[in-house]
């Protein structure tokens, strides 16, 4: 029994011994360990917390960045219909420019034709006149005829009452 009491004792010694100076430190480092997980866990949450913000911060600025790239689009096509409309106002401005030119140099070309033509009627009609009065007076019985006509007609002017003669022998 004395052994039973020595190894009882020797066993209550390592107990203190342990109970004093192994525990205290190992419940130290179990206590720090666990402060460690409790901030690792609370770390966790926060980087959660975090990425949940981050991720509705992300969808924001995405739903933002369509809604931009909406806006750009429909300004775009309006900037590209508002240039279309202001390329056919100026393109009609210019067919109304070019059509109203070419309607004056075509009248002034009809004119510069019409000169031209009178021009040449008229010399034509000269030419023609001396030609039909030279062939005309070529003959002499022409001739006479026609002066013999040209008499009779001033007679007439010098006496309008009176019946112009007939047997001078006309044209």
């Amino acid at each position: 029994m004395a052994e039973l009491i020595a190894e009882l004792l020797a066993f209550a010694v390592i107990l203190y011994v342990l109970w004093r100076y192994v525990m205290p430190p190992v419940r130290k480092i179990t206590r720090d360990q666990q402060e460690s997980v409790r901030k690792q866990v609370e770390a966790a949450k926060v980087a959660r917390e975090r990425l949940g913000s981050a991720e509705q911060k992300y969808q924001e600025a995405l739903a933002e960045a369509r809604t931009e790239a909406a806006k750009i689009r429909d300004q775009a096509r309006a900037d590209a219909q508002r240039i279309v409309e202001e390329m056919r106002e100026h393109a009609q401005r210019e067919i109304e420019r070019i059509r109203q030119r070419g309607q004056a140099e075509l009248e002034s070309l009809r004119l510069a034709v019409i000169r031209e033509l009178r021009t040449q009627i008229g010399t034509m009609a000269a030419t023609m006149a001396t030609e039909l009065v030279t062939g005309h007076l070529a003959d002499e019985a022409k001739r006479s005829a026609t002066v013999d006509r040209f008499l009779d007609e001033l007679e007439a002017m010098a006496a309008p009452e009176s019946p112009v003669p007939a047997g001078r022998g006309g044209a």
